[in-house]
C-alpha cells in the first residue's frame, strides 16, 4: 500500500540516488493540475464526509434503523470518513504547496489513520458479506448468529485488530528532506527501503483486497442462487385455497403467508443488491491504484504520470464518498431517514402506531428463507415505510364495523382469492 497523499514511489527512487548525485531542479505542479486537483478532491471529500456522517447519525438516532446490517454500514462509514480526512484532505495541501506541511507527528498520525481506515473498511465489507450469507443461506443459524449484540462485538473486534495491525506504520513512517538545486522540500516517506517494503505491501494487498473480494464473489454467488434462482413461491395454490376457505367462513381479512413471504423475499433481494453494489464499487474503484502499485513494483523505472496518479487517488476517495449515495438511491428506509435528518421531508413517527408486529417463532419458522428476528423486523420496516394503498384499514369490514381480529397484515399486498 502506497501512501495516498505523497508520491512515495518517487521518493523511494530519489532516496537511492541521494548519495551520489543531485535531485536537479524542482518543478512545481502546473496551475491546471492545482485547480483540478483542489476542486475535485475538495468536492468528493466534502460530499463524502457529509454523507458518511449522515449514515452514522441516522442509524444512531433512529431506533428502527439499529439492525445488524446497518451496524456494519456504520463501521464502513466511520472507516470511509477516516480515509477521506486522513488521505483526501492532505492532498489539497500537497497540490498547493508541493510538500508535507503537517510535521513529524502529522506524518505518523495521518499515515496510521490512512491505513486504519482502508483496512477497517475492507473488514467491514467482509463482515456484512458474511452476515448476509448466513442470514439468507442458513436462516436457522441466523436467528442466533445475526443479532445486534453479536454485530457490535464483531465490529469491536474488527477495529481492535486493525488498529493493532496498523501500529507498524508508526515505525515505518518518517519525514525526510529532499534537497534540490533551487529548494529544500519536506516529505512524509517510509523508513524502510523498497526491497523491504514490498513484502509488507503484498501481504496487505492480499489480506485486505484480494481475499475479501474472492470471499465476496463466492458468498454472493451462493446468495444469488437462493434469492434469484430459487425464489420463494409468491402464492402457492394450497395456501390460496386455505386462505380463501377461511376468509369465506370467518368473514375476516386474513394475512396471507404467501404474500408476506414474497414481500420479505423482495426486501431481502433489494438489500442484497445494495450491498453487492457496494462490494463491486470497492473492487472497481480500488483497482487502478492497486494495479499501478503492483506493476511499478516490477519496473525499474516506475510509471508516475501526475495526472494518472491523481485519477487513481480520486477513485479511492470516490469509493469512500459514494456509499451514502448508494444507500439513498437503493434503500427507501435510508432515503426516508436522510430526509427526516435534513428536515426536507414530511415528518412522521419512527414507527407508525397503527402497525404492531407480533413476531413469534411460529411465524418465522413458516418462512422458508427466514432470518433472525432482527432481520425480519428490519425488512418488514421497508414494507411499512413504503407508500400504502388507500384501502380500508386492516381488521375493518366493508360495512365499517371492527372485527375481533386485532393483528394487522404484515404486508400491503393482499391475497386476490
Amino acid at each position: 500500500m502506497e501512501n495516498l497523499t505523497m508520491d512515495n514511489v518517487t521518493l523511494e527512487n530519489r532516496t537511492s540516488v541521494l548519495d551520489n548525485q543531485t535531485l536537479g531542479v524542482w518543478t512545481d505542479y502546473s496551475v491546471e493540475y492545482k485547480a483540478v486537483s483542489v476542486f475535485l478532491v475538495s468536492f468528493i471529500c466534502g460530499v463524502g464526509i457529509v454523507g458518511n456522517m449522515m449514515v452514522i447519525l441516522v442509524v444512531l438516532t433512529t431506533k428502527h434503523m439499529r439492525t445488524p446490517t446497518n451496524c456494519y454500514l456504520v463501521s464502513l462509514a466511520a472507516a470511509d470518513l477516516m480515509v477521506l480526512i486522513a488521505a483526501g484532505l492532505p492532498n489539497i495541501t500537497d497540490a498547493l504547496y508541493g510538500q508535507w506541511v503537517f510535521g513529524y507527528v502529522g506524518c505518523l498520525g495521518i499515515t496510521y489513520f490512512q491505513y486504519l481506515g482502508i483496512n477497517a473498511s475492507s473488514c467491514s465489507i467482509t463482515a456484512f458479506t458474511v452476515e448476509r450469507y448466513i442470514a439468507i443461506c442458513h436462516p436457522i443459524k441466523a436467528q442466533f448468529l445475526c443479532t445486534l449484540s453479536r454485530a457490535k462485538r464483531i465490529i469491536t473486534l474488527v477495529w481492535t485488530l486493525t488498529s493493532a495491525y496498523c501500529v507498524m506504520w508508526l515505525f515505518l513512517s518518517d519525514t525526510k528532506k529532499f534537497v534540490y538545486d533551487n529548494v529544500v522540500l519536506l516529505s512524509c516517506a517510509y523508513k524502510v527501503s523498497r526491497s523491504h517494503y514490498l513484502p509488507i505491501y503484498f501481504t496487505d494487498f492480499a489480506v485486505f483486497y484480494v481475499l475479501p473480494l474472492v470471499l465476496a464473489t463466492i458468498l454472493y454467488g451462493l446468495i444469488a442462487r437462493i434469492l434469484f434462482l430459487n425464489p420463494m413461491p409468491s402464492n402457492p395454490k394450497g395456501s390460496s385455497k386455505m386462505w380463501k376457505k377461511e376468509t369465506v367462513s370467518q368473514g375476516e381479512r386474513m394475512i396471507s403467508s404467501g404474500s408476506s413471504s414474497s414481500a420479505t423475499a423482495s426486501s431481502r433481494r433489494q438489500v442484497t443488491k445494495m450491498l453487492a453494489v457496494v462490494v463491486i464499487l470497492f473492487a472497481v474503484l480500488w483497482m487502478p491504484y492497486r494495479t499501478l502499485v503492483v506493476v511499478n513494483s516490477f519496473l525499474d523505472k516506475p510509471y508516475l504520470d501526475t495526472w494518472f496518479l491523481l485519477f487513481c487517488r480520486l477513485c479511492i476517495y470516490l469509493n469512500s464518498a459514494i456509499n451514502p449515495v448508494i444507500y439513498n438511491a437503493m434503500s427507501q428506509k435510508f432515503r426516508a431517514a436522510f430526509k427526516k435528518l435534513c428536515h426536507c421531508g414530511p415528518q412522521r413517527l419512527e414507527k407508525p402506531a397503527s402497525y404492531s408486529l407480533a413476531l413469534t417463532y411460529s411465524v418465522i419458522k413458516d418462512m422458508s428463507n427466514g432470518e433472525s428476528p432482527d432481520h425480519f423486523a428490519t425488512e418488514m420496516e421497508d414494507e411499512l415505510n413504503a407508500p400504502m394503498d388507500r384501502s380500508p384499514a386492516a381488521g375493518v369490514r366493508p360495512s365499517g364495523k371492527k372485527t375481533p381480529f386485532k393483528e394487522p397484515s404484515l404486508s400491503r399486498h393482499q391475497s386476490k382469492d
